[in-house]
């Protein structure tokens, strides 16, 4: 994608699976809002080849936009409807585009009851508080029962009850529905709870595609060994906390205290990946990304 002169994406490279459950991840002003609009269809892009659902978003029509469901950060619209009048309104749009093998869409009163907004299902959307409008948000985009989901910045406003509940659903959608989902946040635990897969954006390209897991494992000392000997608190990070720990106790014995171990979680690597890309160096996930790449 280019601006003028200005390249926004270069080179990105990306396949998301049925079933999968994606977070693109990256900086502000990295590209994410740019890559996912044009996979949806409402930004064209200056080159490349985009297929989405078999289909180039450019020229995607009714039917193929009846298979996406998207959840925008927020909406504006639709204020002086009630929950369960809109949802029943936007659900009768999808019946042209139902076939033999497709599902039919969401029923309003079980989808209500999915998003944890039953007590509200007769209440105008005015009223609602900011969590239970954003409950709202996700409803109207699993309304057609997609086969691809985007879902941006999803649990903005969320209580930590309604953010499990949350999770709990899109873990659903990709096993018992099979839908494919791909969301963007800011919330790096909430991604690595959602993802079977991450992808870091950074510079208009991927630097990494993989799982948090194997994230963690590529960042050089990766766990972080706390502890309190003799009144005063030490912190080591080692390449192996078992040998470590072991050798520690062997050495104090009873004199160790609040032990503490802690493996690098996704945000860990991926503070250091943007730490180093505004340096100039690439980061060992990346170094290590690109080479299997190749």
């Amino acid at each position: 994608m280019r601006y003028g002169t200005t390249d926004v994406l270069n080179g990105v490279d990306l396949r998301v699976h049925q079933g999968e459950v994606v977070a693109l991840l990256g900086p502000n002003g990295a590209g994410k809002t740019t890559t996912i609009e044009i996979l949806e269809g409402f930004r064209r892009r200056s080159a490349g080849q985009v297929r989405v659902l078999g289909t180039d978003p450019d020229h995607g029509d009714e039917a193929w936009r009846a298979r996406l469901g998207v959840v925008l950060q927020s909406w504006r619209d639709h204020r002086r409807w009630r929950v369960r009048e809109l949802l029943s309104h936007l659900g009768s749009y999808y019946a042209p585009y139902g076939t033999p093998g497709r599902p039919r869409p969401f029923d309003p009163d079980e989808l209500i009851a999915r998003v944890g907004l039953t007590g509200q299902a007769t209440t105008m959307l005015t009223k609602l508080s900011g969590g239970q409008r954003r409950r709202l948000d996700v409803a109207i985009g699993l309304v057609g029962r997609p086969d691809l989901l985007f879902l941006d910045e999803p649990t903005v406003g969320f209580d930590p009850q309604a953010r499990q509940e949350f999770h709990d659903l899109v873990h659903r959608l990709s096993a018992e529905e099979d839908t494919a989902i791909v969301l963007t946040t800011h919330d790096l635990d909430e991604a690595e709870k959602l993802s079977d897969r991450i992808l870091i954006l950074m510079g208009g390209q991927i630097v990494a595609d993989s799982t948090a897991a194997q994230l963690a494992r590529q960042v050089a000392g990766k766990t972080e060994v706390r502890f309190t000997h003799a009144g005063r608190s030490h912190v080591r990070t080692v390449e192996d906390a078992t040998d470590y720990v072991r050798e520690l106790f062997a050495r104090h014995g009873a004199a160790i205290e609040d032990l503490e171990v802690r493996r690098a979680r996704l945000e860990d690597v991926y503070l250091t990946m943007v730490r180093e890309f505004e340096s100039g160096r690439p980061s060992a996930v990346q170094s290590a990304w690109t080479e299997a790449a190749l």
